[in-house]
């Protein structure tokens, strides 16, 4: 359906919200449950130190999250938090999931800061998120603030901070099942038991789906075919206490994610494995955490080029191997200052390394001519301070800072011949210079209580990135499209304010938030020139295909409103709930150099409206009901905003039905109306489409 946004003034606020585990104490926040009100903060399930008397100056947003509904799908019903893609990952590329929020998006690389129980989760050598293996994990909820500037999460926050905490699932074991339209599984296991004093958790899930074809009907050749996925991953997680006031967290998991783009030649493997330990004291007056993870990943990924009549492919390209690792620690102190006084001091470091390995200019589809390896390490490390102060009993005032220190080393780029007439000839072989800086991050902000009912907010915030590997080292293609990557690279940088209102009167809760951005340096895939011909870093690029390369714009500026709301209507039936949230934002790009020509136009894969909400029901034994809608406005494939994608509204659904406390059934649809999602869009007018309708059916057990 290709319908605007003003053609839907209610439907255009809705948005999946699914019921919550089942089993679950209803006493938590209902799964999606958004909680608008700061002071709500402190329901989630604390893994680390408690909230900070400061939050509730930030623009913050809870969802609860359950093993019903992937953990990417669950953060999309926030607007303004978006992926570069609008398909999930059981179509969607690998490298195109990175994560954002309030426009600032351009290219794949996250520009929030996601974590989990206190752990950065970007990719250490690409930056995005590989989100099958989260939903192996048994989770309770997920903060979401909106705004750069995070000192104590360390660098990366430029558009936000999402937050995932694990669940304390007690004594359980849990079973799940559905079967889904196009051969599709899922299955999840949640395993918990008490141990003394301790806690073991074993999760894991398992998805497979032969999958639809993303070509749209009526473009589509003999070469396109459905998308196969599967996906599995395992996790285990124990905490216990090693004295009154130290706790022990330690937590283990590993996926693995297969999928194909719908042609030969599109397969891609991602998996990875995790490991990290926590020491939390959280009771006693001098409360502190230290943290200590590593993070393993490889991922490889081959590239066909389809005939414009689609009735041929071949192999262009391989990246057969992209090793990379991410090693880091964290410590954070909050001394006792007084009653109406936080202080928190602390420091992290972080490093990543990794390369790629690539075969690329086939002379057929099994042999190629030229190999490549590109590659290096970053490190950051850095300290940070932040006060907050009860001014008042209705006057929070808080602000901090915190000053990081960067180097990018031992970057490289060597192509080498493989096959005559001089095989095993160095082509080019480029060590690229070290280099290294600091930046300074700040933010502060106030949150006021004007009556019982409204308050008002507001903060002020710097932020910056550093490049990730892939953006300063390796070369991709999209098709026949291709990108070359940029050693050159400087680190990102935001500054933004916001101001906003949160009213509660018990049966309506809303939020309202103005905010200003501007994110100087951003890196973006710049249109450089067309094919057919040569082109330094990617090789050849076919006729009506783009060159492109990742550069730093002068500056992406972005503004806009979020709007949140709640309606508890218990008063009419027990468990009835609506809910609705909308995101405006006005983003566009300062450019100047090779980027002159994108001038005041919109960043890449950034619409202005999104809105979503839902309608529902559930009752005390988990036999519920819920409809629900979301709509992301128009917006643009390219820089040059010549590639539109259209606007889509999508209707979810869902039955549950408890039969006894051991067992229950539901019925779910996605995509209802079966819209057309469109998810990217070639130089040549071919377009894909993201998942399209689906039905569902399923069980859950619990045996215990």
């Amino acid at each position: 359906m290709k319908k605007s946004v003003l053609a839907y003034p209610l439907l255009a606020s809705m948005a999946l919200v699914s019921v919550p585990a089942w089993g679950q104490d209803q006493a938590s926040n209902d799964d999606n449950e958004i909680v608008f009100a700061d002071r709500s903060l402190s329901e989630i399930i604390v893994t680390g130190l408690p909230a900070s008397l400061g939050d509730g100056a930030y623009n913050a947003t809870e969802i609860s999250i359950d093993s019903l509904q992937t953990v990417e799908n669950a953060l999309r019903d926030v607007p303004g938090l978006q992926q570069f893609r609008r398909s999930d990952a059981r179509s969607a590329n690998p490298t195109s999931q990175g994560i954002t929020l309030r426009g600032l998006g351009g290219n794949a690389s996250s520009r929030a800061l996601l974590i989990l129980d206190g752990v950065p989760q970007a990719d250490p050598f690409g930056g995005w998120v590989a989100w099958p293996g989260y939903d192996a994990l048994a989770l309770s909820s997920a903060r979401i603030t909106r705004g750069g500037g995070s000192g104590a999460d360390g660098q990366g926050a430029i558009a936000g901070t999402i937050e995932l905490f694990s669940d304390n699932v007690g004594d359980l074991i849990e079973l799940g099942a559905a079967y889904g339209s196009r051969n599709s599984v899922d299955a999840d296991l949640i395993f918990g038991r008490e141990l003394g004093q301790g806690q073991l958790t074993i999760s894991a899930n398992y998805a497979r789906g032969d999958g639809f074809i993303p070509i749209i009907e009526g473009q589509r050749g003999s070469v396109d075919r459905p998308a196969e996925y599967e996906q599995a991953g395992l996790a285990v997680r124990f905490v216990a206490p090693l004295s009154d006031n130290v706790e022990l967290q330690s937590n283990v998991r590993a996926f693995t994610d297969d999928r194909e783009r719908g042609f030969a030649f599109s397969e891609n493997h991602n998996d990875g494995a995790d490991a990290s330990i926590r020491l939390v004291d959280r009771t006693s007056e001098w409360q502190w955490s230290a943290l200590a993870y590593v993070q393993i990943r490889n991922f490889d990924v081959s590239f066909g080029g389809v005939a414009d009549d689609r009735n041929s492919v071949s192999r262009v390209f391989e990246q057969y191997n992209v090793p990379s690792t991410g090693l880091g620690a964290r410590f954070e102190l909050r001394p006792p200052v007084g009653d109406d006084i936080e202080l928190r001091i602390g420091g992290d470091w972080r490093r990543t390394e990794g390369e790629t390995k690539e075969n690329f200019f086939f002379a057929d589809n099994d042999t190629p001519r030229r190999s490549r390896r590109a590659g290096g390490s970053t490190a950051t490390y850095g300290g940070f301070v932040e006060a907050s102060l009860q001014a008042s009993d209705a006057l929070v005032l808080t602000g901090g800072g915190r000053v990081d220190f960067w180097t990018i080393d031992n970057g490289f780029r060597k192509e080498i011949e493989l096959i005559n007439p001089f095989p095993g000839s160095v082509r080019t072989d480029d060590q690229f210079a070290n280099r290294s800086g600091s930046e300074f991050t700040g933010r502060g902000g106030f949150a006021y209580d004007v009556t019982d009912q409204l308050t008002l907010r507001g903060a002020a915030y710097l932020g910056w990135r550093l490049p990730t590997l892939n953006e300063l080292f390796r070369p991709f293609r999209v098709g026949d499209d291709a990108t070359a990557a940029n050693e050159l690279l400087e680190p990102e940088r935001v500054k933004g304010a916001e101001l906003g209102l949160d009213w509660n009167s018990g049966i309506v809760t809303l939020g309202i938030t103005g905010f200003y951005n501007q994110l100087d340096n951003a890196v973006a895939n710049v249109t450089l020139d067309n094919g057919p011909g040569l082109f330094p870093g990617v090789g050849f690029v076919a006729a009506g295909a783009t060159y492109s390369q990742r550069q730093n714009l002068a500056a992406i500026k972005s503004r806009g409103v979020e709007i949140d709301a709640l309606f508890d209507l218990g008063q009419l039936a027990d468990g009835l709930t609506v809910r609705a949230a909308y995101s405006y934002v006005d983003a566009n790009v300062d450019g100047i150099g090779d980027a002159a020509s994108i001038d005041g136009l919109r960043p890449a894969q950034v619409p202005r409206h999104n809105a979503s909400g839902s309608i529902r029901w559930e009752s005390e034994n988990g036999t519920g009901a819920s409809l629900s809608a979301r709509y992301i406005g128009q917006q643009f494939e390219d820089d040059v905003n010549m590639l539109s994608l259209a606007d889509a509204f999508t209707i979810d659904g869902r039955m549950a039905l408890a039969v006894n406390d051991r067992l229950l059934v539901e019925t779910r649809v996605e995509n209802l109306l079966d819209s057309r999602v469109e998810a990217a869009i070639s130089s040549n007018g071919i377009i894909e489409r993201a998942f399209p309708r689906t039905f569902w059916v399923g069980l859950r057990v619990k045996i215990e």
